[in-house]
């Protein structure tokens, strides 16, 4: 049973005519305990065991039952912050970046707070971030503006006195010391963020999702048992655990999989969160190759974020406690020191990104067990920044088909806020390769839609008796939706463990 603790028992509910999966027949599925019970054939049956007092049979109307969908890699208080703040995407330029914050400063409250934007990717501008900018246009206010791939922070002088680095040269920080950055700025009440975060799950149930991993930078475990105490999320949290983080999970007897607070077994603990590289947007993702242009310099091939025996010996120490590893790696030599860490280990555990991989390395993703948390929508918003920092190696970038012909598991996410906290976007950016009027990119490794619904709900491909009662109640076949409709996919309702968190019931 996984009713969330000191809520009533619900009453036994059969949803009725109903599609099982896409393309599916109608039948009825009852739901109890926060499990399904019984899938019965004839739309029109009550349950074998009969009907009992009290239960419901709700109509469904022929719309189309799917498991519920899961965000395989998100940074909810990022996310959450995120919906609240200036959005810097789209924008082509340092100078435009630094026009919006001079017009979003003139009408938006707050003057002496930080101002806090997100959302740029200047791996393609013609000019480069500096402070100079920013101070031209808001001199008297701190500016945080944080990369859309949330690898770095472009920050006025005036935030950077604030976080204590007066002085810096262009204020353009990235990777670890970013984030040190970020950290050091004054924050929202933290029962704020989690009012934010509880909206945000609310909105991410509204599009039929019922679980997330949560990457969010911190004691990630601990924030999460704060909220639990309070009332119940609107969906599934695994909560990542981080290197500083570890030695009072291990100590505490907790492992992937541990019941979090006061949460009925929605909340629990998730992998241990490492990093092998940076990202591509910023030219850190480490790399066989240079980046043109860098060729001779000083991280011409990107950054190696932690070095392969300490990746080891992290990675080591947390299986041996039973918390699984979550790399991230993006580039093709970063994806190889992971895939070989794995290999000494001989754990479970993920690649979070498995941006661009070497040839020989797609089969070892099955071979080792490895899951691989891929985010569909990187490969559309990326792929004219990797068609010119990956020249001639975009065939292997974001192969998704490759990684499936090869046995490997996919699981689907955002990285919210790097991209919206939406399932639909992904499985469409996946079915297509392409979010605009564009041909499909690098078509080949497109996936077929049962694949990419599959990833999307961390590999459940149907509904089965016994599964947790997480579905998704669609109005549209996803199977014969057209490409605008799959991605803005209209949802009915949203049930996670037995309860509505989404829709009109």
């Amino acid at each position: 049973m996984t009713e969330v603790a000191g809520t009533p028992r619900r009453p036994a509910l059969t949803l009725g005519r109903v599609r099982l999966g896409a393309g599916g027949p109608l039948v009825g599925v009852r739901v109890a305990d926060g499990r399904v019970t019984h899938v019965v054939p004839d739309p029109g049956a009550a349950p074998p065991a009969g009907p009992v007092a009290g239960e419901r049979v709700l109509d469904l109307d022929g719309r189309v039952l799917l498991p519920g969908l899961w965000d395989a890699h998100v940074h909810l208080a990022e996310w959450a912050s995120a919906r609240r703040r200036l959005d810097l995407s789209g924008t082509a330029s340092a100078r435009e970046v630094a026009d919006r914050v001079r017009a979003h400063g003139r009408t938006a409250p707050g003057a002496g707070t930080v101002l806090f934007g997100y959302g740029f990717r200047d791996g393609l501008w013609p000019d480069a971030p500096d402070k100079g900018l920013l101070d031209a246009a808001l001199p008297d206010r701190p500016v945080a503006l944080v990369s859309a791939d949330l690898h770095a922070v472009w920050l006025n002088s005036a935030c950077l006195a604030l976080a204590g680095r007066a002085g810096h040269p262009t204020g353009l920080i990235r990777e670890a010391e970013g984030h040190e950055v970020l950290s050091a700025l004054p924050d929202v009440p933290a029962a704020t963020l989690d009012a934010w975060i509880a909206d945000a799950c609310r909105a991410a149930a509204a599009r039929g999702v019922t679980g997330v991993i949560d990457f969010q930078y911190g004691d990630t475990v601990g924030a999460w048992e704060r909220r639990s105490a309070q009332a119940p999320p609107a969906v599934r949290v695994s909560a990542a655990v981080y290197p500083s983080h570890l030695d009072a999970a291990v100590a505490r007897g907790l492992h992937t999989g541990s019941e979090i607070g006061a949460s009925g077994g929605l909340v629990r603990v998730g992998p241990l969160k490492l990093f092998t590289d940076g990202s591509l947007n910023t030219r850190t993702a480490l790399c066989r190759d240079p980046y043109p242009g860098l060729e001779n310099t000083e991280g011409s091939h990107g950054i190696e974020q932690t070095a392969p025996d300490e990746l080891v010996r992290l990675m080591r120490r947390s299986a041996a406690h039973g918390i699984e590893p979550a790399v991230h790696a993006i580039g093709d030599r970063a994806n190889t020191v992971a895939l070989d860490a794995f290999e000494a280990v001989r754990c479970r555990g993920r690649i979070e990104h498995a941006q661009l991989l070497s040839p020989e390395d797609l089969p070892r993703f099955a071979g080792l067990g490895v899951t691989a948390g891929v985010q569909p929508r990187h490969a559309t918003d990326d792929r004219d920044v990797a068609d010119r920092y990956w020249a001639g190696r975009t065939a292997r970038a974001f192969a998704y088909a490759g990684l499936l012909a090869a046995g490997a598991r996919l699981e689907f996410g955002s990285d919210a806020p790097v991209s919206p906290l939406d399932p639909w976007l992904a499985v469409a950016s996946a079915v297509t390769r392409t979010d605009d009027d564009r041909a499909a990119w690098h078509p080949e490794q497109r996936l077929p839609l049962p694949d990419a619904l599959a990833a999307a709900a961390r590999g459940r491909r149907l509904i089965r008796v016994g599964d947790p009662a997480d579905l998704v109640v669609v109005d549209v076949d996803p199977l014969t939706a057209a490409p605008d409709t799959l991605r803005a996919m209209p949802v009915h309702a949203t049930m996670t463990a037995g309860r509505w968190t989404h829709g009109p019931y």
